[in-house]
This record gives C-alpha cells, sequence and structure tokens, in this order.
C-alpha cells in the first residue's frame, strides 16, 4: 500500500480538528522524540504530525480525514510497549490517546468502572482500591503505561496466575473505526451471548482494528492480606519444575515470578540494594498467597513449603514487613530495567504450558551456546510465561544482526513444539512479524486479514504491523 505524504494543506485540515495547540510537526525536535520510539530496543520511526485528540468526536473526524486523503495513523498510548506497535513506520500521523484520561465513573453497586483509555494503569489501580475494589492486571510498566495500551496488547502481569489478563476484565468499550464511525463493541453486563464477541476481538488487536475511546471494566473485592516469600534454587530447572508442583498440591498464588541468578543479581545492583547471596544460589521464585484470612494464607505457605522439600532449595525468605515486600516487588519489576541498562537486547516473550518450563528454558540456554548468544531469563513462571532477555554483550554486529534471528526462530520453534506459542504478553507488533508463520497457519492468517481489510478496507490504521 502507498500512502499520501502529510501536506502543510493536510495539517491545517488536522489543525481544524483538534487545535493547533494540539499538534506535533518534526520542527518541534524535542517534543517530538518521544513518539518515535517505544520501549523496543533502539528503533526509531519519526512521524509526520502528531495530534493529540480530548474525545471520540474529534477522533472519529480524524479519522474520516486520514481515510479520504489515504494518510496511515498509529494510534499511541504511553509508548511502554515492547513489540514496535506504536513506531509510525510508515510516517504519517501518530494518533496521542494522552488527552484521554478520565476515570469517568466507578460503579461500586455493580462492580464496574469506565475509563478513557489513556489512564495510567496504577493511577486506576489506586483509585478503585480506595473503594475496596480491585482490578488485577499490573503489567511492569504499570506506573506509565495506558490502559487502552495494556487492552491493545492484552497485557498481563505478574498476578494473571490466579486473576487472569486485561481481556478478563472488559466488558465493553466504545471504539472509533479507520473509516470513523463510532460504536460500542458489546453491553455492560457479565454474560453476553448477544451476536459476535467484538469486544474480545479488539482486545489484543494492536490497535489494527479501531481506536479505544472508553472501556467498561469488570472490578472484584479487593484481597487486604497478602503474603510474599523468595525461595533460592540451586539449580534454575528445579525452580522451574516446582512452579507446577505447587498448582498439583492445589495451592493457586496470587502471584508466581521466575527469576535467574543474573536477573535478580543485575536487578539488585540496579537498585543499589547490593545484596549478598550464596554462589550456588541459580535461580530464584518469588511466590504471592493474598486472601481475606492471614491464618488461611500461612496454611497454604506451609503447603508451598511441603512442596518444596521436594527440590533443592536454599534459606526462604517470608517478607515481615510491607517495605520487604515493596523491596522484593521492586527486584522483580525492574529486571528489564537492569538488562537494559547493561548491554543492548532484545526481549522475546515465550509462553508454554507451565509445566514445560524445563524444557524451554534448558532449550534457550542450548540454542544460546549454539549461537553463541547469553541470555537472561525471568517471567510470569505461573502462566509458563518466560521472557527471555538475549544480550548482545561481546557478540558481533555481524552475529547480532545475521545470525541470532536464526536462533531466535529456533526459541520461538520449540515453543510451538512445545505447546506454546511466540508472544504472551507483548504481541507481535513490527518485531515479532517475521516469526509469526511459525505459530499460525495460513488458514488462521486469511482469516485474521480478512477481518482486518473489513474494519479498514484502505489499510490506514496501524500499517505495517502483525502481517
Amino acid at each position: 500500500m502507498k500512502f499520501n505524504a502529510v501536506t502543510p494543506k493536510l495539517v491545517d485540515g488536522l489543525s481544524a480538528i483538534v487545535g493547533a495547540e494540539h499538534v506535533l510537526l518534526p520542527a518541534a525536535a524535542d517534543d517530538m522524540l518521544r513518539y518515535t520510539h517505544d520501549e523496543t530496543e533502539d528503533l526509531r520511526y519519526e512521524p509526520e504530525v502528531v495530534l493529540k485528540p480530548a474525545n471520540a468526536s474529534e477522533i472519529s473526524l480524524i479519522m474520516r480525514f486520514c481515510n479520504e486523503n489515504l494518510l496511515p495513523v498509529t494510534p499511541r498510548g504511553a509508548g511502554t510497549g515492547l513489540s514496535g506497535g506504536a513506531l509510525a513506520v510508515h510516517k504519517g500521523v501518530v494518533l496521542s490517546t494522552e488527552r484521554l484520561n478520565k476515570i469517568i465513573r466507578i460503579d461500586e453497586r455493580n462492580l464496574q468502572a469506565t475509563v478513557e483509555p489513556g489512564v495510567i494503569t496504577q493511577v486506576f489501580q489506586e483509585a478503585v482500591i480506595e473503594r475496596g475494589l480491585f482490578y488485577p492486571p499490573d503489567p511492569s510498566s504499570r506506573g506509565s503505561s495506558f490502559l487502552g495500551g495494556n487492552l491493545s496488547e492484552s497485557s498481563g502481569g505478574p498476578r494473571a496466575v490466579k486473576y487472569g489478563v486485561t481481556k478478563d476484565y472488559v466488558l465493553n468499550m466504545e471504539v472509533v473505526l479507520p473509516t470513523g464511525e463510532i460504536t460500542w463493541t458489546g453491553a455492560n453486563v457479565l454474560k453476553n451471548a448477544t451476536g459476535y464477541n467484538l469486544t474480545q476481538l479488539m482486545v489484543g488487536s494492536e490497535g489494527t482494528l479501531g481506536i479505544i475511546t472508553k472501556i467498561v471494566f469488570k472490578l472484584i473485592p479487593f484481597p487486604p492480606q497478602n503474603l510474599v516469600m523468595l525461595v533460592p534454587f540451586r539449580k534454575e530447572e528445579k525452580a522451574c519444575a516446582a512452579v507446577s508442583r505447587i498448582f498439583m498440591a492445589g495451592i493457586v498464588p496470587s502471584a508466581l515470578e521466575f527469576m535467574e541468578r543474573e536477573a535478580i543479581d543485575w536487578a539488585d545492583r540496579y537498585l543499589g540494594f547490593n545484596t549478598k547471596r550464596p554462589a550456588d544460589e541459580l535461580a530464584h521464585l518469588l511466590i504471592e498467597l493474598d486472601g481475606n484470612d492471614m491464618d488461611l494464607l500461612f496454611k497454604d505457605a506451609e503447603r508451598v513449603y511441603e512442596v518444596l522439600e521436594q527440590f533443592d532449595v536454599g534459606d526462604i525468605l517470608v517478607a515481615d514487613t510491607e517495605k520487604q515486600k515493596a523491596e522484593l516487588w521492586q527486584l522483580r519489576r525492574n529486571v528489564a530495567h537492569a538488562v537494559k541498562a547493561n548491554s543492548i537486547y532484545k526481549e522475546e516473550d515465550t509462553v508454554v504450558p507451565r509445566a514445560e518450563l524445563p524444557k524451554l528454558l534448558r532449550g534457550v540456554k542450548e540454542i544460546g551456546e549454539k549461537y553463541n548468544f547469553k541470555s537472561v531469563c525471568y517471567g510470569h513462571a505461573g502462566d509458563g510465561n518466560l521472557h527471555v532477555n538475549i544480550v548482545k554483550g561481546d557478540m558481533s554486529d555481524d552475529d547480532w544482526n545475521n545470525k541470532l534471528p536464526e536462533g531466535i526462530k529456533e526459541i520461538f520453534r520449540l515453543c510451538v513444539e512445545l505447546g506454546g506459542t511466540i508472544s504472551g504478553e507483548h504481541g507481535i507488533g513490527l518485531v515479532q512479524k517475521p516469526y509469526i508463520g511459525l505459530a499460525l497457519n495460513e488458514v488462521q492468517l486469511r482469516l485474521m486479514r480478512g477481518i482486518k481489510e473489513l474494519f479498514d478496507p484502505r489499510g490506514i490504521l496501524n500499517p505495517g504491523k502483525i502481517f
């Protein structure tokens, strides 16, 4: 598809919709810079214009205008994505949802909330906790990521193991289609068997089918008690194997996170904690239990201990204070930042049935030896979702650019062989696009392309992503 360039005359037409003060052009270099990248490696794509609309009506007019003039539009939230989904690879228009940032209503009677897509995830979580309610999805970027972006990628986070991911909490959405129509996707009810599920079709569509302008979320009561423990293992694969055993014992933790030794060490140094750990501790599980009754949580913890006794574990740390709990979670949430601070890297978002985690971890290390790359692995072990950070280190540029993609392809092929797939929560976007054929067959891809064409006949919305 060949798109038109954004001319001064077209900029004038777009400015008339949103107001000149909400339009950015490349001449405003410093302000424009943050719209050229997300958190995916070191990729940079400069749009021709950035628009900051205030509501669905303005977005509708923008999309009609861009559709008529064949201008590519890249929707953008906070820019915290890890697959290049918010990058303007065809230049054109970046449409930022940052001004759509209101929590419209928290409905305590029905345990629902209506919000705009530019609300920061943590801000929303804290607002509902004040009412005794809980919105569990909590990606590592929750302090900066937008709810609309979370929906576009169907983000998860540590507590997905017990509570599910973003898709499990959305009831209804207001969406602007690429042709400018404004529609709701469903109804504000817990059960809905009325036609196709357009709401779930939009979730995880990575901004390729429509632009989310309002969201109705389901909420649950907030669990006031929790218990957090850090469990060291002397073998990485033993830590992975312990995960499924915990569930087999009848325990469903609210979080069950894996960190290999370098992951926790790098995060520790990055945060300045400088903790001394025994040299033989090669991996850790961070386990959280939550609920309403602390006595019951201690009983569950005892059952977890019984499971862990079957494995080669070191001294288990149970957090005694809220400060200690927060520090343990800081370690886990800062692993990606620590890796990024150490080296150029690529982060692959692998996922398999959780009982297959030991085979996945072993396979990743074997593939690393074959292609001469180092990996730092961590992730949501309770979901079978392992983040593989491939570190450039002393790899040559030639190996990094030409041989490494074959190694990544082998990792993804292994995931599929183990019954998994190539992305658990980061999406496909731009960087995973070359590998999608490993996970989806031609029938699946044909159906998806047909859906894209139906929603976006001129192909203007987030072009160059997924397919």
